[in-house]
C-alpha cells in the first residue's frame, strides 16, 4: 500500500498513471466524492502491493530492513542492488509487502438518544471485519449499582456476522460528564459492588459479551488502592464467568503525575490485574484547548514508553482518534469549543476554503489555516494516512498488543486500508 501526497498540478489520472492503478481504484479506496478537486497536500492511499520508499540522509538496507519488517537481501533482491551498496538520498526504492503480524484491534461506538443511527449502524457494518473487539459505549452505573444499558438495536448480530467480539463498556457517566461522587460510591460501597458485578455478570452472559471494559474517570487521588480493589474484586468474579477484563487509562507519562483525570489511574495495578489495557493517548489538542495536534507522536510515545515500564507490551492497545478540529482563532480559554470534524470532513473543507494541507514532523499530523466568510482565522487539525501509519509503526516498534479507537462512525477509509495492510486482525 503506498500514501501518495498530493503536489501542485497532481490529477487522479496522472497519479494513476504513474503507479500502474485506474483512477478508479484511488477514487474507491479513498472515498473521493470530489476526485477532479484533489487538495495539496492531501494524503491519498494507492492500493498497490508493496510501497515504493524515496531514501532519505541517514537510511542503509539495514535501517530500512528493520522498519519495513522485511529483510535486507529481499529488498537488495527486488531492486537488483548489491547487498553492501551504499544508499544515496533521493535514491527510490520499492519495499515488497512483508509479513503481516497479528494485532487486537478494539473501536468503541457511542450510540446516542433512543435508538442507533443508521449512520452508526451502517460503520458497524462496514468495519467489524477489521474488528476483533466492539466496545459499546457505555453501560451507566446507577447509584444502587444497576446498569443503564445503551440503545444497542441489531449491533451486537451485525458484530457476530462479522467475527468481532463484544465488549460491555461500563462507566460512571452521570449526563454529559464522569461523576466524581458516582465512582466513590461504586468504588467504596460493598453493596453497590456486589449488586453492579452481578449485573454485569447476567448482562455479559445473556447478551454474548466476551470482554468487561471499565472506564472509571476523574477519580481523585484517595480513590486510587479503591479502584485497584474493585479491579481485583471484578477479575475474580470474571474469571468465574469465563469473562475478559480490560480498562481505560488516563494518558500518564510518570507514575506521580497530578491531575484528576490521572491520580487513581495505577499503570502497575492494571498491568497485573485486566486482560489488556486501552491508553487514552488522544486530546492533546481538545476541543476547549488551544489549537494543536490532537494524538502528536511526540506525546503518544513519552506516554508509551512509560507504560511500558509498568505494564506487558502484549497487553496494550494503543488509544487512537478518527477525528479533529477546527479552532477560531485567536484563541480564548472560556471561549467558544473548537468544532469536531472527520478527517474527511476535514480534506472536503481544504477544498473548499482552497487551504493547502501542511504537515508536522514532530507531531506527525496534518493541519491547515484559512479565514472564514465573516474573516475570522481558523486553524485546523486532522489525521490522515501518514499520522495513522506512523501510529502502526510505533506499535511495531513497541511490539504493543494493538490499536483502540474512538470513535466509530467518523468517516477515515486510509484508516482502515493501512491497518488491514499493515496487519492481520486477530479474531475470537
Amino acid at each position: 500500500m503506498q500514501i501518495y501526497v498530493v503536489q501542485q498540478g497532481d490529477t487522479v489520472f496522472s497519479i494513476a498513471n504513474t503507479y500502474g492503478i485506474t483512477p478508479d481504484e484511488i477514487i474507491q479506496a479513498n472515498e473521493l466524492e470530489s476526485p477532479n478537486d484533489l487538495v495539496v497536500g492531501q494524503a491519498l492511499v494507492l492500493p498497490i502491493l508493496g510501497q515504493f520508499y524515496q531514501v532519505r540522509s541517514g537510511d542503509t538496507l539495514d535501517s530500512l530492513a528493520a522498519h519495513f519488517h522485511q529483510s535486507k537481501e529481499e529488498i537488495a533482491r527486488v531492486n537488483q542492488i548489491p547487498l553492501d551498496i551504499k544508499l544515496t538520498e533521493g535514491m527510490t526504492l520499492y519495499i515488497p509487502e512483508g509479513e503481516k503480524r497479528p494485532i487486537t484491534s478494539f473501536a468503541y461506538l457511542e450510540p446516542l438518544g433512543e435508538s442507533v443511527s443508521q449512520t452508526l449502524i451502517n460503520a458497524t457494518r462496514k468495519h467489524t471485519p477489521d474488528l476483533t473487539y466492539l466496545a459499546l459505549f457505555s453501560f451507566r452505573v446507577n447509584r444502587d449499582g444497576s446498569l443503564n444499558p445503551p440503545p444497542l438495536n441489531h449491533l451486537k448480530e451485525i458484530a457476530k456476522e462479522n467475527g468481532a467480539a463484544l465488549s460491555l463498556v461500563v462507566t460512571n457517566l452521570e449526563g454529559d460528564s464522569f461523576s466524581t461522587e458516582l465512582g466513590r460510591i461504586i468504588l467504596t460501597v460493598n453493596a453497590v459492588q456486589d449488586t453492579l458485578l452481578e449485573e454485569i455478570v447476567n448482562t455479559a452472559q445473556e447478551g454474548g459479551y466476551t470482554d468487561v471494559h471499565f472506564d472509571f474517570e476523574f477519580l481523585p487521588r484517595d480513590m486510587r488502592e479503591n479502584y485497584n480493589s474493585f479491579l481485583r474484586k471484578a477479575r475474580a468474579r470474571f474469571k468465574q464467568a469465563g469473562l475478559l477484563l480490560s480498562t481505560a487509562l488516563a494518558p500518564k507519562i510518570s507514575p506521580t503525575q497530578e491531575g484528576l483525570l490521572y491520580e487513581a489511574h495505577d499503570y502497575r495495578a492494571h498491568g497485573e490485574i485486566a486482560d489488556f489495557v486501552v491508553l487514552m493517548t488522544y486530546e492533546w489538542g481538545y476541543s476547549a484547548g488551544p489549537p494543536m495536534a490532537v494524538s502528536p507522536l511526540s506525546e503518544v510515545e513519552k506516554v508509551v514508553d512509560y507504560a511500558l515500564t509498568e505494564i506487558p507490551a502484549d497487553k496494550i492497545l494503543l488509544g487512537q482518534n478518527l477525528y479533529g478540529y477546527d479552532w477560531t482563532l485567536p484563541f480564548v480559554a472560556g471561549g467558544p469549543n473548537a468544532r469536531a470534524l472527520s478527517p474527511q470532513q476535514a480534506i472536503a473543507l481544504a477544498s473548499e476554503v482552497h487551504a493547502a494541507i501542511e504537515f508536522d514532523d514532530t507531531a506527525q499530523a496534518p493541519f491547515f489555516h484559512y479565514v472564514d466568510a465573516e474573516g475570522r482565522d481558523h486553524e485546523v487539525w486532522f489525521e490522515d494516512a501518514r499520522s495513522i501509519q506512523a501510529k502502526f509503526d510505533l506499535i511495531k516498534e513497541k511490539n504493543l498488543l494493538g490499536i483502540a479507537y474512538w470513535k466509530l462512525g467518523l468517516s477515515f477509509p486510509q484508516n482502515w486500508l493501512l491497518l488491514s495492510s499493515n496487519f492481520q486482525i486477530t479474531k475470537g
